[in-house]
């Protein structure tokens, strides 16, 4: 998410380390048994060569690409929010369906701001907020000063907290990361917009689905092919916000 509790730094999928210089961690890291099959499936993976030659900054952009052709949540002329944005795939996204670069003069120029705990290299189309929590106050300030109208049409969240490796606790910090997220979204959210956000799978997911279901008309929960077999990652697509 860009702005994010302090637990949220690691928001992206990609390890900050590997996303700066894979092949050097590669060559020179000493590496345990698990770092090298990590290593060793990311670069294999098809989603990585794919970020690489389209010239993504993450392979999680084909998460937001899946989910936006199926869907269609991002069109031209639409304001969004990114939060957990590092290291700006999603944003990357974003500027390019929205308009945000206004390329496309038949159709309408949109805006996107992503935020984040980590710092996030400038994108052409996009504002970035580094270094700011998404939960402070006066983070909400910034981004309603930054916003075209105060408000958004779609709210993105990649967010994740740092992981600790146990199963529950990691479930539950990204779930209490989603409900502040989904209380920020009622002072910056336009009414029937969009809010789609990553969670971990377990005992507190329906907790948040409810809570989604309670302040937008529409939600359902995804799975890009994006997203390994092996992870319990999946998004919560919520449409139609009831809000005023």
């Amino acid at each position: 998410m860009a702005g994010r509790s302090a637990a949220a730094a690691a928001g992206s999928s990609c390890w900050h380390l590997v996303s700066k210089c894979l092949h050097t961690t590669a060559r020179f890291l000493k590496k345990t048994g698990t770092e090298h099959w990590w290593l060793e499936r990311h670069v294999k993976d098809p989603f990585v060569k794919a970020a690489k030659r389209e010239h993504y900054r993450c392979r999680s952009a084909f998460k937001l690409l899946e989910i936006d052709d199926k869907l269609r949540i991002l069109r031209p002329g639409l304001s969004v929010l990114d939060c957990g944005a590092a290291p700006g795939a999603w944003s990357q996204v974003a500027v390019e369906r929205v308009n945000a670069l206004g390329t496309d003069p038949a159709v309408p120029t949109g805006f996107v701001l992503g935020v984040d705990l980590l710092r996030i290299a400038p994108l052409e189309g996009a504002v970035f907020l580094s270094e700011a929590d998404i939960a402070d106050p006066n983070t909400l300030r910034m981004i309603q000063s930054l916003l075209p109208a105060e408000k958004v049409d779609v709210i993105l969240s990649d967010m994740a907290p740092n992981a600790t490796g146990i199963k529950e606790l990691d479930h539950q910090k990204l779930i209490n990361l989603c409900l502040s997220l989904l209380n920020v979204s009622r002072s910056i959210l336009k009414p029937k917009g969009t809010l789609l956000c990553k969670f971990w799978d377990g005992y507190e997911s329906r907790l948040l689905q409810n809570r989604l279901k309670e302040q937008f008309q529409d939600v359902r929960t995804i799975k890009p092919q994006a997203s390994r077999k092996d992870s319990a990652e999946s998004y919560y697509l919520a449409r139609l916000y009831k809000g005023k």
